[in-house]
């Protein structure tokens, strides 16, 4: 379970899920689920990770939620969040499964929020970047040290050394260099043991 936690908190490091939907009614930037998702799925792959998303219908007294659940998995192990998000009794110009569609991708969108620990709460003028891009999230020299000494693979380790390598310091570097090149060595080392 460590190394999932390893890999989700590695994910919500790198995740970079920008508001690139635009409200015109309000006048903001917005990011929706699809705009998490296209985000999130590089780095699925690198941290060989599965997400999947499901809903279910929910009645409480009159009114009826969508339930959204992300679940992020190793294989082994999972993680989950849910999420609610309302229908409204009558959306003017929209059908049934238009105002179902809606309330899925809200809830979907606030369930992945959860999951990968993306702030989604302010109101849009603290959100809303007026055309300046947001500093980059520190680097976490620790995390990258913990993703190359639990990569499984050796394609896995280049993702995490490159990843790392673009964001750190010199002394740093020289770091990640030494633990790179020695799990590197002991996954060619396996590689040839099975070969012969």
């Amino acid at each position: 379970m460590k190394n999932l936690h390893t890999k989700i908190k590695h994910i919500q490091q790198y995740l970079n899920a920008p508001k690139d939907a635009w409200n015109d009614f309000a006048k903001y930037h917005y990011r929706s689920a699809e705009s998490i998702l296209k985000a999130v799925k590089p780095l699925l792959d690198e941290t060989e990770l599965i997400l999947t998303l499901s809903d279910t219908i929910e009645a409480h007294g009159d009114r009826v939620y969508v339930k959204a659940t992300a679940i992020i998995s190793d294989g082994e192990h999972s993680i989950s969040t849910t999420a609610l998000a309302r229908e409204p009794q009558n959306k003017k110009g929209a059908d049934d499964s238009q105002i179902t569609g809606a309330a899925s991708s809200y809830a979907r969108k606030y369930a992945l929020c959860g999951l990968f620990a993306i702030d989604d709460n302010k109101d849009a003028d603290a959100t809303n970047t007026h055309g300046k891009e947001p500093p980059p999230k520190p680097f976490d020299f620790q995390a990258a040290l913990n993703c190359l000494n639990t990569a499984n693979n050796l394609d896995q380790l280049q993702k995490y050394f490159k990843n790392a390598w673009q964001r750190a310091d010199e002394a740093q570097k020289a770091q990640l260099k030494e633990i790179y090149d020695q799990r590197k060595a002991d996954f060619i080392a396996a590689q040839q043991e099975q070969t012969t």
